[in-house]
């Protein structure tokens, strides 16, 4: 099959052949969800902890049914439920958690780096499921996966990221995955949320939103971090909505077939407005539902699922 990697750190590890593979899995995958009973003993008697420590709604559920729906045995852990609120270090919490021989263990941490950190220490599989602000591979491959089924390919095509680019661990992995898939990329938002050097990823800068899309294929609108923010880097949230949201006016200037996406979740009226999110060209819940095929291929891939069990 071409794929031996224990880990899914980031997009920067992984090859255009083995994208390519997750995303061949993916498709397969997606085809479970629409049987009348979604689960397949693929990974049966595997075990998959979720370990999330900053707070999320589409990743973690995708990931746990993904895991439900290969029959693997899954359960999620909280910081609150765990014993790092009684000072236990998160390395000894997490060899502790490998101590009960997980096969595959799903971390989102707020410090960049930690799942590599982790993935060096234990043997059982890590996936990042976000760090920091440096890489969310998972979200990058689903949003891959989701352009390649609508447009049937990715190379060649013009991927627009607008918004809060400095904050956006998002911004950062699919700058890297869609370059390397051959796709030119350009980010655009307010220049206080733009990195210095960020064209090393292989992009263009733009602080025009609406020479941004004039010509893209694909918009990804990126919510404002403000969680990750120290400072105030616009005036206020209308008047980054008039200057860099995307509304209907706006998406005149669009070509007639381009798609709408975001990782979610939507601040609705602020990077993006409703009718635009819920309008013809929106593919925001597409992403979704490709989010639990990709990461069925993840659990599958690292599991063992491609050398010990069939997916039928």
């Amino acid at each position: 099959m071409g794929f031996a990697k224990k880990d899914i750190l980031d997009m920067e590890s992984l090859s255009a052949d083995e994208i390519t593979i997750i995303l061949d899995i993916a498709d397969r995958m997606k085809e479970i969800s629409k049987r009348p009973i979604k689960k397949v003993p693929t990974l049966r008697g595997k075990t998959v902890i979720l370990f999330f420590h900053e707070p999320s709604t589409r990743t973690r559920t995708s990931f746990e049914i993904a895991a439900k729906r290969l029959s693997a045995d899954s359960l999620s852990i909280n910081f609150s439920s765990s014993s790092m609120v009684k000072q236990e270090t998160l390395i000894d919490t997490v060899q502790n958690l490998e101590a009960m021989s997980p096969d595959v263990i799903i971390i989102r941490h707020a410090a960049s780096g930690t799942p590599h950190m982790l993935a060096r220490l234990i043997k059982s599989s890590v996936i990042n499921a976000g760090d920091g602000m440096h890489a969310h591979p998972s979200q990058s491959l689903l949003d891959l996966m989701t352009v390649r089924e609508k447009k049937g390919k990715i190379s060649g095509l013009r991927i627009a990221i607008i918004g809060d680019i400095s904050h956006s661990r998002v911004a950062r992995s699919n700058s890297i995955g869609f370059t390397k898939m051959g796709a030119n990329v350009v980010l655009a938002g307010p220049p206080t949320m733009i990195p210095k050097g960020i064209e090393n990823l292989g992009v263009s800068v733009s602080y025009n939103v609406d020479d941004a899309i004039c010509d893209a294929d694909v918009i990804m609108m990126l919510r404002i971090q403000k969680e990750r923010q120290k400072d105030f880097l616009f005036p206020t949230e209308r008047e980054y909505a008039r200057y860099y949201g995307l509304n209907r006016k706006r998406l005149t200037n669009a070509k007639r077939e381009v798609l709408i996406m975001h990782p979610g979740p939507i601040n609705r009226g602020v990077e993006i407005a409703s009718d635009v999110a819920d309008g013809p060209y929106s593919i925001i819940l597409e992403q979704v539902t490709n989010g639990v095929a990709v990461r069925m291929a993840l659990l599958y891939l690292v599991a063992g699922g491609a050398r010990n069990a069939d997916t039928n």
